[in-house]
């Protein structure tokens, strides 16, 4: 058996972080898929530890949250009655929030579009946040049912909490199917404290959807990238979410999220390496044969 050297490791991610699929990677590293794949799922799994410790006590942030589509192995309708049942093949969602200001993402759970997950997601956002009193977070969120009754438990009403529910019209085509100019394109409801309906917002987390399309070669479109392992997913967000909080330069910033957000050396941007090295990817052995 060989073993995988640090700066080839590291050149593998680089290529991931940036949008590659496996099997590009493959032919541009000269390394197996297999290997690629075993260093994918060791450098996520280390990544969502490093996460889950340093994003703690966010400061009061409008926080944007939103789903974002994917499907593992088979899409849903092509699930047997059994494969269904586990619950790890098929449709599944990434539920993931923003923050308007810093960009910065705090959190994420991938499963199904359920009130379980949502339950499972509020309690997690609201774990890492700093709390807010005398000024209290705000939450946006979408139309999806189970969220008022997960962000009411999570947060016991210790936030500014609003709906949008964007009004399509399946009559028109082009840039105005939400609504000409003459016609309402969105309905916007306050749920709890003292929130500005024109304030209530999922734009910026949407168009983030966008950015992890492009970056996340199994969440994009039409392209036979897609993953037949949850594990594997999940791997591939946690590395592209720590490389995009801590290495992405944002345009509308000119720092990283985790910069703006207080959690980094705001002097310069981190580079891959040093985010490895932090979540210690590059101390562990990867063997390939």
């Amino acid at each position: 058996m060989n073993v995988v050297r640090p700066e080839r490791k590291l050149r593998i991610l680089n290529l991931l972080v940036e949008g590659n699929s496996i099997r590009s990677t493959e032919r541009l590293t000269r390394t197996h898929r297999d290997t690629i794949m075993r260093i994918l799922v060791a450098a996520g799994e280390k990544c969502r530890l490093f996460l889950d410790a340093r994003m703690r006590n966010l400061q009061r942030e409008h926080w944007e949250i939103d789903e974002i589509w994917t499907f593992c192995r088979k899409k849903e309708g092509r699930l047997t009655a059994a494969e269904k049942a586990t619950g790890i093949w098929g449709d599944q969602y990434l539920f993931l929030a923003v923050g308007l200001e810093t960009k910065v993402i705090p959190t994420f759970v991938l499963g199904k579009r359920t009130g379980d997950n949502a339950r499972t997601f509020m309690k997690d956002l609201a774990g890492r946040l700093r709390p807010g009193n005398p000024e209290r977070h705000q939450l946006s969120t979408d139309g999806f049912s189970p969220y008022p009754d997960a962000v009411a438990e999570a947060f016991r009403h210790a936030t500014d909490y609003g709906v949008i529910i964007k009004n399509y019209h399946p009559d028109l085509v082009g840039p105005g199917r939400y609504g000409p100019p003459d016609m309402t394109a969105a309905t916007r409801r306050v749920i709890c404290g003292t929130f500005d309906p024109k304030d209530i917002c999922t734009s910026h987390v949407e168009r983030n959807n966008l950015t992890i399309r492009t970056f996340i070669k199994r969440y994009t479109r039409l392209t036979v990238a897609f993953s037949k392992k949850k594990l594997n997913l999940e791997a591939a967000i946690s590395l592209n979410i720590a490389h995009y909080n801590f290495c992405w330069v944002h345009s509308t910033l000119e720092q990283t999220p985790a910069q703006a957000a207080g959690l980094a050396d705001a002097r310069w941007p981190w580079r891959l390496d040093r985010l490895l090295e932090a979540a210690g990817v590059l101390d562990t052995d990867t063997y390939s044969w």
